[in-house]
């Protein structure tokens, strides 16, 4: 079942399984800053108005607004 990042609670994982259909540039925006199809990220914070969210994939932290993040398509790791 898919859900969106912002669904997400601290601590939780989940895995890139696709993308929303957007603009080829956006795509290439969030593909270059390793949101790449397979990758797992665990939400580490979300700040007080629950905007931004920042994840942990691939080692660093990556902080994103909700709207920048709608595109992905989320499977839960439990």
């Amino acid at each position: 079942m898919e859900v969106e990042l912002a669904d997400l609670k601290v601590g939780e994982k989940a895995q890139i399984v696709g993308y929303k259909v957007t603009n080829e540039s956006y795509l290439k925006k969030i593909l270059s800053m390793g949101l790449t199809n397979g990758a797992e990220i665990k939400v580490v914070k979300v700040g007080p108005l629950g905007d931004p969210i920042e994840i942990e994939i691939r080692g660093f932290k990556l902080s994103l607004r909700k709207k920048e993040a709608e595109i992905l398509k989320l499977r839960r790791i439990t």
